[in-house]
């Protein structure tokens, strides 16, 4: 044991004594987060909205009237009057509005008539995000046209309501856990694997060799370095993260309890896969062309960014074996969910299962190959 806390002691050493390498394994996760979370997942806001109206009748009054509410409450769009419905459509085409309201002659008289009248909206749909809210917004604003002024007293249509057991969950909440999660990722590959393939192509693993230290010992000790790293940039990013994203997770002590145990299963994971990845490669420029690679190949198909179960087959087997899709099911339980030990209980297993079976493999192929 001493013999191994001896490796342990100098790969963190070595770790402290660049302050570079800690800030570059916590640093691009947390510019991810700020950056991602406040440039997606928000409410469209201040879209401009193109009107064409050839009926200024009284019913397309209470049109502009409730556009004007639009914009002035929640602020989805403002509009622009047109007297050309083909200078609208350009104008959409060419990206100097985002969408375009048409309302027809006749439009009043039909309304009042009950002839099936029709509102036309013109939109860019390259842009699936703001053009669905556009759309969803107009949706609303017909319904409420439709809905009659004198309510049944005999409610004759089937209605749906929503519960929705969390408040608003903002992007920025929604991207925390797998943020943590990358980082825990970064600093396993920084400081896990591309120093132990320079170690290796130095010839300090078998200066380790020529001591009392075993292989099992030296294995033990630099998969323990490892976590350690992953554990204090998860905790860092956590921490920092939860303030950002205004979770007090971390004033609760039994969500810091599940949460500090689903860290340490996840750096024991990532830290197993990295070792198991890098055990028989011996260029050093290797890992650096791989990071991109697992970065993208682990982190975008966990429901990171999006959920899994809108992914194709392909996409979604890989997520069943992915360990990040664990970490970041876990951290999403606990931060946002505050699902307690039932809900993390599979992650944990998975996680630690995941780490030890891969510092198995990895520990035979070191043998064989030192």
């Amino acid at each position: 044991m001493k013999r191994m806390m001896a490796i342990v002691e100098r790969e963190m050493l070595k770790f402290f004594r660049s302050p570079a390498l800690m800030l570059v394994s916590m640093t691009m996760p947390l510019v991810q987060l700020i950056v991602l979370g406040n440039a997606f997942g928000g409410k469209i806001r201040n879209a401009r909205m193109g009107v064409v109206d050839y009926d200024h009748g009284s019913q397309a009054l209470k049109i502009h009237e409730a556009f004007d509410s639009i914009a002035v409450n929640i602020h989805t769009f403002t509009t622009v009057q047109y007297d050309d419905e083909l200078k609208a459509r350009e104008d959409v085409r060419t990206g100097k509005i985002d969408g375009a309201v048409i309302i027809p002659a006749q439009y009043s008289r039909r309304v009042l008539a009950g002839d099936s009248p029709a509102i036309g909206l013109v939109v860019d749909n390259t842009d699936q995000t703001l053009s669905n809210s556009l759309e969803v917004e107009m949706q609303s604003l017909v319904d409420a046209l439709n809905a009659p002024v004198i309510q049944q007293q005999v409610v004759q249509k089937i209605a749906l309501e929503i519960v929705e057991l969390y408040p608003y969950v903002e992007y920025m909440k929604y991207l925390l856990s797998g943020s943590i999660a990358l980082a825990m990722f970064v600093a396993v590959m920084i400081g896990g694997g591309m120093l132990y393939i320079d170690d290796k192509a130095r010839g300090i693993h078998e200066g380790y060799l020529v001591t009392p230290i075993t292989r099992l010992e030296l294995v033990m000790g630099l998969n323990l370095a490892g976590s350690i790293k992953a554990v204090l940039s998860g905790v860092c990013l956590a921490v920092i993260g939860s303030l950002l994203a205004g979770l007090g997770i971390i004033f609760h002590p039994i969500l810091l309890l599940q949460l500090s145990l689903l860290i340490v299963a996840t750096s024991i994971a990532f830290n197993g896969m990295m070792f198991l990845l890098m055990v028989r490669i011996e260029d050093p420029l290797v890992p650096r062309a791989l990071f991109g690679v697992l970065n993208t190949l682990l982190f975008f198909p966990s429901g990171a960014i999006s959920p899994v179960s809108g992914f194709p087959k392909w996409l979604r087997a890989i997520a069943v074996v992915d360990p990040f899709s664990y970490a970041v099911h876990g951290f999403k339980s606990i931060l946002i969910k505050d699902g307690g030990f039932s809900a993390i209980g599979m992650d944990l297993f998975f996680l630690l299962c995941f780490g030890i079976v891969s510092l198995l493999i990895a520990t035979s192929l070191f043998k064989r190959t030192l």
